[in-house]
């Protein structure tokens, strides 16, 4: 079996990799069975770590039948897939987006914005590589806001500051690209490690 495994792991590896020659049918079939495998995956996780514990169980064993509520408006974003209903749906959709937006405006300040304050309010003091890396922080955070600053037109002061500003924003943008790449290049290696070591070299080695 394990060999078995192997042999379709590796099979499926090169269908995708097709790719890289044209659009053919070995890419699409591996990227279908890719997409549906993943489907019925989330389908089963889906009942077996949130509808069977959090709804079912809870409603059986314990009698919450307040949970009643959020399946039904869960029961009604279902009704999209009828036409004469469909508008059903809207109320879950609206209660979503309503929730979402609360919990993501306090998670973004309490996870970004107070945060990125207190990462930037640091000491300066002596000549040191440490207060330097604080004044480089500082000035980046300060110049980056000022670049986003357009009720006035970005000339003299402001607008050096602001290709200091830019500057920032670029650096930070190529690191992330790279890190971006790096971890593809990872993904690569790691499939290519798995098509040689565990695939090539053993069965036909």
């Amino acid at each position: 079996m394990i060999t078995i495994g192997i042999w379709i792991a590796a099979g499926l590896t090169l269908c995708i990799y097709s790719f890289l020659y044209k659009d053919n049918p070995f890419y699409k079939f591996a990227e279908s069975f890719y997409v549906g495998i993943s489907a019925g995956y989330w389908l089963i996780y889906t009942y077996a770590y949130v509808i069977q514990p959090m709804l079912i169980e809870p409603i059986r064993n314990r009698g919450e039948f307040v949970l009643l509520i959020p399946a039904f408006f869960g029961l009604i974003m279902l009704s999209r897939w009828v036409p004469k209903i469909a508008w059903l749906s809207r109320w879950s959709i609206a209660f979503m987006v309503g929730i979402g937006a609360g919990l993501g405006v306090t998670g973004y300040i309490q996870g970004f914005l107070i945060p990125q304050i207190q990462a930037t309010i640091l000491p300066i003091t002596g000549f040191n590589i440490t207060s330097l890396n604080n004044l480089i922080i500082i000035v980046g955070v300060i110049t980056t806001l000022l670049y986003f600053y357009f009720s006035k037109e970005h000339k003299g002061i402001l607008g050096w500051t602001s290709r200091i500003g830019i500057t920032f924003i670029m650096i930070a943008f190529g690191a992330s690209f790279g890190y971006t790449v790096m971890a593809r290049i990872s993904l690569l290696i790691g499939r290519f490690y798995f098509l040689i070591y565990d695939w090539i070299i053993p069965i036909f080695g």
